[in-house]
Parts: C-alpha cells; structure tokens; sequence
C-alpha cells in the first residue's frame, strides 16, 4: 500500500497494489482509497499469524489515532475500528504507528506532529490488536535531547534468525540538523496550533527541508522484562546476538 498527498485541500489517498513475490512485478489493484472516508496519515499494515486477519493503523489527522480491520483481501476496510490516543493538537498528536508483537504482547511506537523534525517517541502497550493501550513512555530513554537519536521509527521486526532480536527502523528526514535545532519544533508546533503564535520559528524555518537526503537508522530494541528500549550504537553487529 502506498500513501499519496494531493497537495490541494491536504486529500490523502492510498493505492493498493498486489504481487507473487516481494520484488514484483506489482499491479495496481485500488486506487483513491481512504479509509473510513477519512484522510489517512502516517500508517502501518498488520496480519495476524494465526488467523490472517488485517489490521490498518493510521492517524486521524491532527486528532488521534485509529486500528481499523481489514476486509478479507486487504484492499478496503470493514468499517470496525477503534480508536486511541486522543490528544488536542499538534505536537502531541501520535503519528508513524510501528506495531510489533513479542510474547503474546502488541506494542506500538508512535511519533508526535512535528512535520520533518524528530521529537520524542512513545511506546505502548495491549493484548489486543484494538487495545486499550497503556502508555509506557520513550523509548529513547539514553537520548537526552528528546529528539529519538534525530530519527522517526517507520518499522519494528523481529529478526527471523534470532532468538529474541527486534530490529528498529528509523527515518532520518533531516540528516543535517543538530538535536539543540530539532529540541525546538515541539515547542514551536504546541504554540502555533493554540495560536499562542502564528509565524514560525526563525531558526527552524531556516532549515532547508530537502528529503532526498535522507537517510536510516538501525537500531536493535532490548527489553527491560516487557519494557521496549533503544539504545544508540554508534555500530552493532547482528552476529553478536544469540
């Protein structure tokens, strides 16, 4: 599945498209799809092991954020959904959902709402795929900057290999801005969106955001009994873990 920003009047659709193998070739299978008849942001696609069924988690833009079932071919929802993590506005609103699920748990890392700047994650945990979540906190509990090592998680698996490896992927959007840069967008976001502010921050508005540098980060997730946590490897190595 894939997301598509229209530009004009922020309408967000996603087309669906269907392949034999992981490479391709792909077809086109759906377009213009939106989910609930809403504007779908940042999502993650999810199917159950045992029963095959599909779970599509997206954010309600700029509100909360939703677990909505798939149809049997995965190419529309059921209308059942559920949703979580109410929260009044930008930055706070949870983006980027990251499910993954480790004994008999479901975790979910979200992102908060500062466009192309990093902030702090949250990880939460259900025994369900619609919840009731219970908020853990940041992950990123050794990055002081609160920025998740200037990353946004885009994707959490289990390495297929290994024991016990989870393996975090991050977009890094913004390569080149410093974490003290980044450290100032949630404030900037919380003010506009209560309209304490209406211009942006001149430091942040300085920064050029040109996305095709953008790069990764690969981190592994270590767990403190159910607790997910990342810690900053400057190198590791997959070797090394049983």
């Amino acid at each position: 599945m894939l997301a598509e920003d229209h530009g004009a009047g922020h309408t967000q659709t996603s087309t669906v498209l269907v392949a034999d193998h992981l490479l391709g070739p792909y077809e086109i299978v759906r377009t213009g799809l939106r989910p609930l008849g809403m504007n779908a942001g940042d999502f993650d696609l999810v199917v159950a092991p045992d029963d095959g069924k599909g779970y599509y988690y997206f954010e309600r833009v700029h509100s909360e954020l939703l677990c909505a079932d798939l149809t049997d071919d995965y190419t529309d929802v059921t209308g059942y959904y559920s949703t979580h993590f109410p929260r009044h506005r930008p930055p706070d609103v949870r983006e980027a959902p990251a499910h993954f699920s480790r004994n008999g748990l479901h975790y979910l890392f979200t992102s908060g709402t500062t466009a192309y700047f990093p902030n702090r994650s949250e990880v939460a945990v259900a025994e369900t795929y619609h919840g009731p979540w219970t908020v853990l906190g940041d992950p990123h509990p050794g990055d002081p900057a609160g920025t998740s090592f200037r990353s946004q998680i885009s994707s959490i698996f289990k390495h297929p290999g290994k024991k016990d490896l989870y393996i975090a992927l991050a977009d890094r959007w913004l390569p080149h801005v410093r974490a003290e840069v980044a450290q100032r967008a949630p404030g900037m976001f919380r003010r506009m969106f209560s309209g304490e502010q209406s211009e942006p921050d001149p430091v942040l508005a300085a920064v050029e955001a040109d996305t095709s540098v953008a790069d990764y980060v690969w981190l592994p997730v270590r767990f403190e009994g159910d607790l997910p946590v990342i810690d900053w490897h400057d190198e590791w190595r997959i070797e090394d873990y049983a």
